[in-house]
Formats: structure tokens, C-alpha cells, sequence
């Protein structure tokens, strides 16, 4: 493949022309991305290889097209995909948006369709850095969304993070909350009335959000006695 037709030289090359358009926008971003992964093979070990390649510039709109490759090629994983995403949480990640859009997407999908993986995210909860924490709750949103097998229990992600420093992690299990109370929300409301006294009011809020008026008004209460 010569380096004109290499698929990160014809990136660059599209994403010079949105920035000289002043387009230069997620939008169009995931539309340059679309475009040139049609040209590329789908064989796992290239796509996966030129999202190595694509991390390892650590620019917002190659990360952007790293993931996005990653999701698309989701038809295509297998067990051993998890140690490859595993390796890309902990040296790049390094923000809520990669976090969110790498874990809503494409580690979520894999969570889905092999969910005895799980377990493994429980390690994340440990990490040192805040943004591979975020992503322990952050990649049980899409299985829960889509009512999928969890072979985790999400309150026990919520306790391992509850206290935790950063406040993007907390935000990412109040949002994990939030999701389940759609589906679980005596769970949650249960959760919240024992856990009301020691949750960061920054979760705490984020995990109400969408139950109902009486129920939040109430937990609302409770919360603010303390």
C-alpha cells in the first residue's frame, strides 16, 4: 500500500479540507470516517492494526475514527477481542469522551455478545487513572439499555466507585444508575434510600434523574436532611 493510499494519509488529507471548510466537527468527522473504512479490507487484523496506529497519535479526530472502525468491525469479535480493548482502555484512554464513546459503543457491543467477559471490568474500578474507572459503569450502559445477560452486578460497581476522587467517576456510575432505573427502578430506589447518607450528591442526583416525580421528590428529601 503506497503512502498516498495508506487510509491515515487519505484521513489527514479529508480532515485538512474540513478544517480549511471550518467543518471541522464530530459530524463530519464520523462522516470521513465512514468513507474510508468502506475502502478498507475487513480483515480484523488490519482494522484493528490501523486503530493501533490511530491511538498511538493520541489526536481527538483519529481517536474519534479508531473507535468508530472498532464498533463497525463488532460483527467480527471474539473472545480474545477483549484483551485487545482491554490494552487500548489502559494506555490510551485518558477522558470522559473517548471513554464514552469507546465504552457505549464498541466495549459495550462486545460485553453483549460475550457477557461472562464482564468480571474482567471489575479491575478497571482500581485503576489509577480516573478515566479507566469511568469505564468499569460507562460499558454496562449499552447490555443494560438492551436488557442483555450481566454477569455483573451493577450496585457492586456503584460501591467500588462510590467514593470515589474524581468527580467524572462519579457522574459515570450515577449515569450507569440512571440507565437501570428505566428497567430496575425499585432496585435503584432501594440503592439510593441505603446509600443516601455516604453518595456524593454529584451521583446521588445523576442516578434519580429518571425515575418518577414522587420518587425523586422524595429521595430528593431524604438527601438533602443530610
Amino acid at each position: 500500500m503506497s503512502e498516498h493510499n495508506h487510509p491515515i494519509e487519505k484521513l489527514r488529507t479529508e480532515f485538512t479540507i474540513l478544517r480549511k471548510n471550518h467543518r471541522f466537527i464530530t459530524g463530519e468527522v464520523r462522516g470521513v470516517s465512514a468513507r474510508i473504512f468502506r475502502q478498507i479490507p475487513k480483515e480484523t487484523t488490519i482494522i484493528f492494526s490501523l486503530c493501533e496506529e490511530l491511538l498511538e497519535l493520541r489526536v481527538w479526530e483519529m481517536t474519534i475514527v479508531a473507535f468508530d472502525w472498532a464498533y463497525r468491525m463488532r460483527n467480527y469479535y471474539d473472545e480474545s477481542t477483549f484483551d485487545l480493548f482491554d490494552h487500548w482502555i489502559k494506555h490510551y484512554i485518558s477522558d470522559w469522551w473517548d471513554c464514552d464513546d469507546f465504552c457505549t459503543h464498541a466495549v459495550g457491543e462486545l460485553m453483549i455478545r460475550y457477557p461472562h467477559l464482564l468480571p474482567k471490568i471489575y479491575d478497571w474500578c482500581d485503576h489509577e487513572n480516573f478515566a479507566v474507572r469511568r469505564c468499569a459503569p460507562v460499558t454496562l450502559i449499552l447490555p443494560i439499555k438492551k436488557n442483555a445477560d450481566l454477569c455483573v452486578d451493577p450496585f457492586e460497581i456503584a460501591d467500588r466507585l462510590k467514593n470515589d476522587p474524581h468527580y467524572l467517576v462519579l457522574k459515570g456510575y450515577g449515569w450507569m444508575l440512571k440507565v437501570l432505573s428505566s428497567s430496575h427502578p425499585d432496585q435503584v430506589i432501594a440503592y439510593l434510600e441505603n446509600n443516601q447518607d455516604t453518595m456524593p450528591r454529584v451521583a446521588y442526583r445523576y442516578a434519580l434523574e429518571k425515575l418518577d416525580k414522587n420518587s425523586k421528590q422524595r429521595l430528593m428529601k431524604l438527601a438533602d436532611k443530610n
